[in-house]
């Protein structure tokens, strides 16, 4: 079964199912700031555009582009900004 998300009041948007390896979503993050908790482990791969990432226990933004992935661990909080329509994949684990 494929799940519609939507979160920030449409800003971000994904189509959540189940790959053969496990769960997964794949969206589009509209420009602006977020911040997003995990419950499990996952990964996040820039498919088109740029985000940039302040990761858990880190003092500084970096950004990631087309095909860059980072992980983030369960349990924990991480922030994002877009300055334009950006695409992703996170695979949970």
């Amino acid at each position: 079964m494929i799940n519609v998300n939507e979160y920030f009041d449409g800003a971000v948007k994904s189509l959540a199912y189940t790959a053969i390896d496990g769960k997964s979503t794949i969206g589009v993050i509209e420009s602006g700031e977020y911040e997003f908790g995990t419950s499990t482990n996952e990964t996040m791969t820039v498919i088109e555009g740029e985000l940039v990432a302040l990761l858990p226990g880190e003092a500084n933004w970096e950004t990631f582009t087309n095909g860059q992935s980072f992980e983030v661990p369960a349990n924990t909080s991480f922030k994002v900004k877009s300055k334009n329509q950006t695409s992703y994949l996170c695979k949970y684990r």
